[in-house]
């Protein structure tokens, strides 16, 4: 699939024709920039969430954010075990709970490596659907821990930001390992 340029925004989102979407991995700008809010809920941005569950589920993960698919603009998607698939636009994390849990994490935008990671057990989160309805969200457990990796690619932020330099270095090597064979 060709990359996506400017000309391509129609109607305040991105049409594309109907192909799998490419995951960026670690590199590419998008990844390190905080997205734009979306602004035009349309059959749009309808069609791109229901690429991103394809890319998402293709790559066998967990959870989806639109920068992840070279797409500046604050979306999401998640689909943990036993649960619905979920879809957040211009989410904003409301709370945080006081536990702190380390947990392996790993990302589709830096494929085969992983790393613990603490993030809060308990959030609230608030967002809107793919139709343009607001929610408000409490989740815990692994869906409060996706839904915060999500949320950091819309900051520009991936997983080994969130770790101290020693194993931020440790797994940036085992990647770059892992690419090179």
């Amino acid at each position: 699939m060709p990359a996506l340029r400017a000309g391509d925004l129609i109607c305040g989102f991105f049409e594309l024709e109907w192909s799998m979407l490419d995951i960026v991995t670690i590199g590419a700008e998008v990844l390190t920039r905080a997205a734009e809010p979306v602004k035009d809920f349309d059959q749009g941005l309808k069609d791109f969430i229901e690429r991103m569950f394809d890319a998402m589920r293709v790559g066998r993960g967990i959870g989806l954010a639109a920068p992840q698919v070279a797409v500046g603009k604050r979306i999401f998607v998640v689909q943990v075990e036993d649960d619905v698939p979920r879809v957040f636009v211009n989410p904003e994390l409301v709370r945080t709970g006081e536990r702190i849990v380390s947990l392996e994490e790993g990302c589709l935008s830096i494929p085969g490596v992983y790393a613990d990671v603490k993030r809060s057990a308990e959030i609230t989160v608030q967002a809107w659907n793919e139709r343009g309805r607001p929610f408000t969200l409490d989740a815990d457990g692994l869906l409060a821990r996706v839904v915060l990796h999500e949320l950091d690619h819309l900051n520009g932020v991936l997983f080994v930001d969130r770790l101290p330099e020693a194993a931020k270095a440790k797994v940036l090597a085992q990647y770059e390992k892992r690419r090179r064979y």
